[in-house]
């Protein structure tokens, strides 16, 4: 009975940790709470080894040898396997970023937690990184503007748009997004400006041009999956998904979302509609953006700078030296190059 016992405890074992290496292929990536558990591939990692070390220490008892062996092999081959992911998504990708052309676009993104980072730092940010299109979520219109005017004190100008939901506390209901003028002009549409059609419950800002070539371009915040806004996160994401149906289409900001998460709602081989995860195609999409209180390979990447088929990522980088700043969140930003 006890041996029956073992090997079932083993089967359910093997079964959990297959669950969490892989959810898209058991179709639970968004369900809870598989979606928070997969979020932290890095301390997966982490409690799978200690779960190998103690099922070793455990197997050094005869009466329990066996049972703790197979519950080592499952610890074992789900660390590597965990491992093997965040390796192959990558952690050393390209920094510093690429020399820029004249055809690159830099974009960045950072959720700066409300008042919590100031504007003059977010400014000296964009201008150092010779950003081209700045998402801001959790940032109102008038911190946006500061923003815009440091930048422009700093010889690098740039238009402030930005989407708001007033029913959302404080600066969260606020997406404010700054693009620089040599892409053209630009305003935010009506769909975004009323909440008609945007994210559930922290706003989304999409913003065409209406001179120029440019690309359309979505300053992205998702709710967070907290248990009771799941089915309010996962509209979030479907609705991203249909923003990015066009082949010229920039999207940066907070997802509240890994990669593992969007799993389904790409088309073809892109990460999300038609748009592909820029970090992620340059070497650096394991690198968690969230919490600065953690180390970045321990850390959630929920923040993401995507474009589609028009658009070729060059280089990438997670900003680790502003962990200080006041934001919970790490800057990201991408270089892209048109694909032609």
């Amino acid at each position: 009975m006890l041996r029956l016992l073992g090997i079932l405890v083993t089967v359910l074992c093997a079964i959990a940790a297959a669950v969490v290496t892989w959810p898209g292929f058991f179709r639970v990536e968004r369900l809870f709470p598989i979606a928070q558990i997969v979020s932290f591939r890095g301390v997966v990692v982490l409690f799978f080894a200690a779960a190998l070390v103690l099922a070793l220490l455990l197997a050094l008892a005869r009466p329990v040898r066996g049972f703790a062996l197979a519950l080592a092999l499952v610890a074992g081959l789900a660390a590597v396997a965990n491992g093997g992911i965040i390796v192959l998504r990558g952690s050393t990708g390209t920094e510093p970023l690429p020399v820029k052309t004249e055809t690159s676009v830099r974009v960045m993104t950072w959720n700066t937690a409300g008042p919590a980072t100031s504007p003059d730092t977010i400014a000296k940010i964009a201008v150092a990184m010779d950003a081209d299109i700045v998402a801001l979520p959790e940032t109102t219109i008038e911190t946006g503007e500061r923003v815009a005017v440091a930048m422009r004190d700093l010889g690098h100008r740039m238009w402030a748009h930005h989407a708001e939901d007033p029913s959302t506390e404080w600066d969260a209901g606020s997406t404010t997004l700054l693009i620089s003028p040599e892409l053209g002009d630009y305003a935010v549409i009506e769909s975004s400006l009323d909440g008609s059609s945007n994210t559930s419950t922290v706003p989304s800002a999409v913003a065409m041009p209406t001179t120029g070539d440019g690309p359309i371009v979505v300053a992205v915040h998702a709710v967070a999956p907290r248990p009771s806004y799941m089915e309010s996160w996962r509209d979030d994401l479907r609705w991203l998904a249909d923003q990015c149906g066009d082949a010229n289409v920039i999207m940066a900001g907070d997802f509240n979302a890994t990669v593992d998460h969007m799993s389904g709602l790409g088309i073809g081989d892109a990460t999300l509609g038609h748009c592909t995860d820029g970090a992620l195609a340059t070497g650096n999409g394991a690198l968690g953006t969230w919490s600065v209180d953690l180390p970045p390979l321990l850390g959630a990447p929920i923040d993401h700078v995507m474009a589609s088929r028009h658009w070729r990522p060059s280089g990438s980088v997670v900003l680790r030296s502003l962990d200080e700043s006041g934001s919970d969140h790490r800057p990201l930003i991408v270089q892209y190059e048109p694909a032609g």
